[in-house]
């Protein structure tokens, strides 16, 4: 599997108890919404842990016509959402979740 960072959404399913206390999911924040369509665009890479919830996420990157461009994702699973990327979630289940924002390492010098 190339990893490479395009507009990719990875997906880890069920990690280890160890790989969550190495992230520190504990102290993130935490987001929830009801089932519902929500038009998402991600100016950071996010990185999110699912307590509960089941969401369709269809890019807008490639074809936003073809629905079969989607990645599915549930309670249990750890979620990376590259930069730049525009997505519409169709959530199923109501989602709680831990998240996370990585620093924009571009402009990590500027003060802004």
């Amino acid at each position: 599997i190339p990893n490479s960072k395009s507009n990719l959404i990875i997906i880890e399913r069920n990690p280890s108890e160890t790989r969550l206390s190495e992230l520190n999911i504990k102290c993130w924040p935490k987001w929830a919404c009801p089932p519902g369509k929500y038009r998402l665009k991600f100016d950071a890479e996010e990185t999110c842990y699912l307590l509960k919830g089941k969401v369709k996420a269809y890019s807008s990157v490639s074809a936003p016509a073809s629905s079969s461009d989607f990645v599915e994702f549930a309670a249990g699973d750890l979620v990376i959402i590259p930069k730049g990327i525009r997505c519409t979630w169709d959530v199923s289940v109501a989602v709680d979740k831990y998240y996370k924002f990585e620093p924009s390492s571009s402009s990590a010098s500027s003060s802004s």
